[in-house]
């Protein structure tokens, strides 16, 4: 009582000391002029005849006068409104703890007076005690105290119930913060602040306690609490700590758990919590569960525009199923989906915005509830304005091509969402802040206007790395510019620094060593001719791979005079369709290889002179619905399934490739009787005669490359809770070949294992991820006869499964930062007959990806590989293995 007493009385003073300040002065006032023996009539008509500030320290006298609006020779009553109108103004700044108005002297008709003020202090400094160093800036921008802030008794009581609530927010019931201010010499009239925070240890939830529940039991009960959980040694990903706001959510949870089973009349008597001790608390929530319902008779009122089945269709209740609050509402309008199959949805989709549907109860006979959802269609709306802002660099063209929102178009939700995830596939805006703002809806005219907000993010990324391998240095240097502009490439003013806003993708990659050199250049428009969105791409590449071998003192010693290069050429074209639905995009591409040797051979293939040739034609089927972002998709999924084509050659042409095939199998079978170490000159002339036989044939056998190729790969994107994603992922690749004489090439081979970063390519090879073991270990290997070396052959068949868990730490423009968790299980087989999708090499891990518009996705990976890989050398698990990611796709 006395700490009440107490209180009241502290507030009783703060609320009246304003009015103490004005009364105060007027009683001086008058018993000045009794004192004075000076005749003073209430209301009296002055002349002010000069006004005096006094008390200043840090403000100048003329500034405040020149503020009260008061000035020398105006008529002025005293007391009158003028003086209590200047004080009440004065306090209303805030700047002052003390403002009172006296008059020195009166000469006839004319009065002096004085303002004498008090200033309050000035904040100097802030320091906090009780949390770590990299909290206290936040806890002064949170609670504004800069320097130079006047200190009053409500900032610093406003500080501290501020800080003690946040704690409390956290789960640190306990929490007590502590504010004091001493004098600051070093100025005038200042203070620094000290704040002391103990926040103490989190309280926890001990036990949670039900009383009253019969129907459902306590493990459900606690189950619907999502927030509030009693502590448990395993329990690691939801806290027991308590929380005040997440309680009174759980408690309306629970509720919901009984409007789910029929219980439409549960309610909670009473909730309480017992505090065990400094950290501990347990719960008590006493429930009344009422009877059991079903539903009856659902009667539509007030549709024209649906029928009765139609809207029976989608709300999916049935007459006598158990009453279901929880699915009714969901069913009515399900506010956790934007693309939820509801009535509002129905109706919203089909451009009836300002409908509404309202579920009532007719009647509730005995154990069964009657249904009227009553209708209000409204006016059918129509899109009159649709505008964009917030694009600085992006062109307005590329926008409203992507959007499902038109003009003189019907209202539809759902455009509204697709238009969303559109813009934000585009990766030229931050996802996260799309937003589109209903404006002016008219619902006697029929018309809505949309306007999207947009924010900017890096679209261009540079690539410039330097590192060791491959027996010596390597660097990358690579410009991609994702919303690139080819119509203004000569117009000087548009660099900024290169001409950007058209939507299109232009990139350049130059990587070297002493043992390679790759250069590449890509171009595509998205939307060829602009109309339609046909995707157009144009690709040329060139590798270099020189030939390398060791001197005597161990160092790597390069050839450049003799090598193998690679020149590539490919153009496609990729046109979204309508059917099955416009998520799916048919895409046609037609490339062409020159693989050229010269007197090059390092066990990749059995030829080291000649040249290779592939023309293919590659029909690809995808579908692409993950979204909003491209960086961090919460839902949707995204497959691809491609076919790879060449010519059949060897059906038209006189060549016998049964004889070649023979005569190459003969040829191998007595190199490897010969061995690498002939017994004598006459073996080694025939070891080398055959060699070059090899090479011979083989060449023939590969100078016009056909085969065939199949591949397959499925994302699924699940947001399990919050933005916890679950993501799927099935791949599968298969090369084939027409003409069994010819076998498979030694080219376009699957490599599976690692990080799947394929810095350079030799063979048009497919470099398949998968953690937890080294780079294309799970790779099938032979031995080549030539060189007596087991070498890696890659894969003409493969398969891989993997789940990985993500959660995003800060979706920011700047930087996009999320962690993940995976299992993985692949493997990659020398042909169809060794294939068993079963037998895969399993791993699982955990990684972190950071994405900066600037420099596109960094990542770092630990996988543990449970089995051995496939090299012949290998014999246990692989083992933990260490995985960077740069500039991998998304």
């Amino acid at each position: 009582m006395e700490k009440l007493a107490n209180n009241l009385t502290k507030g009783i003073k703060y609320f009246i000391r304003p009015y103490l300040a004005l009364l105060i002065p007027l009683l001086l006032f008058t018993v000045q002029t009794f004192a004075q023996d000076t005749s003073f009539e209430d209301g009296k008509r002055y002349i002010l005849g000069g006004l005096e500030v006094t008390g200043l320290q840090s403000y100048n006298e003329q500034t405040v006068k020149t503020y009260t609006g008061l000035r020398v020779g105006q008529p002025i009553t005293v007391p009158g409104d003028e003086i209590s109108a200047v004080i009440k103004k004065l306090w209303s700044l805030e700047l002052f703890s003390n403002v009172e108005m006296y008059y020195t002297k009166i000469e006839g008709d004319e009065i002096f007076l004085e303002l004498s003020i008090l200033e309050r202090p000035t904040l100097t400094n802030v320091t906090v005690y009780g949390v770590k160093k990299r909290k206290v800036e936040d806890i002064i921008n949170d609670t504004d105290l800069k320097k130079g802030k006047k200190i009053t008794e409500s900032l610093i009581t406003n500080t501290k119930n501020y800080l003690q609530n946040k704690y409390k927010k956290q789960g640190f019931l306990n929490a007590r913060v502590n504010i004091a201010t001493t004098a600051d010499t070093s100025a005038t009239n200042a203070q620094s602040m000290v704040i002391n925070v103990k926040k103490g240890d989190k309280v926890k939830i001990r036990k949670i306690v039900f009383e009253g529940n019969e129907k459902l039991s306590d493990k459900r009960l606690r189950k619907s609490l999502k927030k509030t959980k009693k502590k448990k040694f395993y329990r690691f990903w939801k806290k027991s700590k308590y929380i005040e706001e997440d309680y009174r959510e759980d408690l309306n949870s629970l509720v919901d758990a009984y409007a789910e089973k029929g219980y439409r009349d549960a309610r909670i008597l009473m909730d309480t919590f017992t505090k065990v001790d400094e950290n501990n608390i347990d719960l008590k929530i006493k429930v009344e569960e009422g009877n059991k319902y079903y539903f009856g008779e659902i009667n539509f009122v007030g549709n024209s525009v649906y029928t009765d089945r139609q809207l029976s269709q989608v709300l999916g209740i049935r007459k006598g199923q158990t009453y279901n609050g929880v699915l009714l509402k969901e069913r009515i309008a399900d506010d956790s989906k934007p693309d939820a199959q509801d009535l509002t949805n129905l109706y919203q989709n089909n451009g009836y915005l300002f409908s509404s549907i309202n579920p009532v109860e007719i009647s509730a006979a005995n154990d069964t509830i009657d249904f009227e959802i009553r209708i209000i269609e409204g006016k059918e709306t129509f899109l009159d304005h649709v505008t964009v802002v917030g694009n600085d660099k992006t062109n307005d063209h590329v926008i409203f091509r992507e959007l499902r929102t038109r003009p003189g178009q019907k209202y539809s939700k759902d455009n509204l969402v697709r238009s969303i995830r559109e813009l934000g596939q585009l990766g030229f805006f931050d996802a996260e802040q799309i937003v589109p703002d209903i404006q002016n809806p008219d619902p006697n005219a029929g018309t809505v206007d949309i306007k999207y907000s947009l924010v900017e993010a890096g679209s261009s990324q540079i690539e410039l790395q330097g590192g060791f391998g491959g027996g010596g240095f390597i660097g990358t240097l690579g410009l991609s510019f994702s919303n690139f502009s080819l119509k203004n490439i000569f117009n000087g003013e548009a660099y900024k620094p290169v001409p950007m806003g058209d939507g299109q993708t232009f990139a350049l990659r130059l990587q070297a060593s002493r043992t390679f050199r790759v250069y590449s250049l890509n171009f595509a428009e998205p939307w060829l001719g602009g109309k339609k969105p046909v995707r157009f791409n144009l690709s040329l590449s060139r590798t270099q791979q020189f030939a390398t071998n060791f001197d005597n003192s161990g160092r790597l010693d390069v050839d450049r005079s003799r090598g193998f290069a690679i020149t590539g050429v490919s153009a496609g074209l990729a046109k979204r369709v309508q059917w099955p639905d416009d998520f799916f995009t048919v895409s046609h591409s037609l490339s062409y290889q020159l693989y050229d040797f010269d007197n090059f051979n390092n066990g990749l293939f059995n030829f080291g002179n000649g040249s290779s040739n592939s023309l293919s034609y590659t029909f690809g089927i995808s579908r692409n619905s993950q979204g909003p972002s491209r960086i961090f998709p919460l839902s949707g999924s995204n497959f691809e399934l491609t076919a790879k084509f060449t010519p059949p050659y060897s059906l038209f042409g006189s060549k016998d490739f049964k004889q070649l095939r023979e005569d190459i199998d003969s040829t191998t079978e007595r190199l490897f009787e010969i061995g690498p170490n002939p017994a004598n000159i006459e073996e080694q002339l025939e070891f080398e005669q055959l060699s070059d036989d090899l090479e011979r044939l083989e060449e023939e056998r590969f100078k016009l490359l056909e085969f065939y190729k199949i591949k397959f790969r499925g994302d699924w994107y699940t947001n399990l809770v919050d933005k916890l994603v679950l993501r799927t992922n099935a791949e599968f690749g298969f090369l084939g070949s027409y003409n069994q004489d010819i076998g498979n090439v030694p080219f376009e081979r699957f490599f599976v294992g690692g990080d799947g970063l394929g810095n350079f390519t030799l063979d048009g090879r497919d470099v398949i991820q998968l953690r937890g073991y080294e780079n294309s270990s799970l790779t099938p290997f032979s031995l080549n006869p030539i060189t007596n070396r087991v070498e890696q052959d890659g894969g003409t068949i493969y398969n891989k499964f993997s789940l990985e868990l993500r959660y995003p730490l800060t979706l920011k423009p700047s930087a996009s930062i999320y962690a993940l968790s995976f299992l993985e299980a692949g493997n990659a087989f020398n042909n169809f007959n060794d294939f068993n999708p079963f037998e895969l090499k399993r791993s699982a891990g955990v990684g972190l990806r950071i994405f900066m518009p600037a420099f596109g996705l960094l990542g770092i990976d630990f996988g543990y590989g449970f089995d051995s890989d496939a090299r012949p050398q290998s014999t246990g698990p692989s083992g933990w293995q260490t995985h960077f990611i740069i500039g991998q796709q998304f």
